[in-house]
């Protein structure tokens, strides 16, 4: 994807040239979706670009767009770290949330039914590492797409998010409670080695949608 938000159509489409199409426009401040657009064909690309501005305009005040890697078929993992001020971070194992509508999320699992044993110690790892090279405090979650064995960086939540129950479910741990202890300072109470998975847990979203056009409400 591009490392700086794409300013005109000019950089829009020197990015598209190296990335290499199908491309994805999206709102650097967006979020559900809005201001995303898939762009299949270079002579798409114009309308398409315009459209997500307008569109992330309007729904934040902010038209500041990027470009990514279009991935037709991947799955949606993300994994749950937590860091304190001393250098510790450790990762929680990861979330599936590919189940979707309008690009909100419908269904939680944790873990991935899709990860093998050492898929999922590569992540989590890679997640905790890149928190610890920040000096990421407190807790958050790193999102990925996942296709063809590769994994794809998303964003990063610096916060609690509403899935984070079936992450507690299956490793016994209170995560709320841990974030306020954090938040006064205090070290982790556990290492990584001491983190323990077992079972499996599923959130299932309501999410509100316009009874007229079922988009969300």
């Amino acid at each position: 994807g591009s490392k700086k938000v794409i300013k005109n159509i000019q950089n829009a489409q020197q990015e598209a040239e190296e990335i290499g199409f199908p491309i994805l426009i999206k709102a650097s401040a967006g979020g559900g979706g809005r201001g995303m657009k898939v762009v299949k064909k270079k002579i798409d690309l114009e309308n398409a670009f315009f459209a997500a501005k307008n569109e992330a305009r309007v729904a934040f005040g902010n038209d500041d767009v990027y470009i990514e890697k279009y991935l037709a078929n991947p799955r949606h993992i993300e994994v749950q770290i937590l860091g304190d001020k001393f250098g510790n971070v450790v990762h929680l194992g990861e979330r599936e949330c590919s189940i979707q509508r309008n690009h909100q999320k419908l269904i939680e699992e944790a873990p991935s039914p899709i990860l093998s044993k050492d898929e999922r110690n590569y992540i989590g790892k890679l997640a905790a590492d890149a928190a610890k090279i920040m000096k990421y405090e407190n807790l958050g979650t790193l999102e990925f797409l996942y296709e063809e064995g590769k994994f794809y960086f998303i964003e990063m939540n610096t916060r609690l998010q509403v899935e984070h129950p079936i992450t507690e479910a299956i490793t016994g741990l209170d995560i709320v409670r841990e974030q306020i202890s954090l938040s006064a300072g205090n070290k982790l109470s556990f290492n990584q080695n001491q983190v323990n998975f077992f079972g499996h847990a599923i959130e299932c979203r309501i999410n509100a949608e316009n009874p007229q056009t079922f988009l969300p409400s």
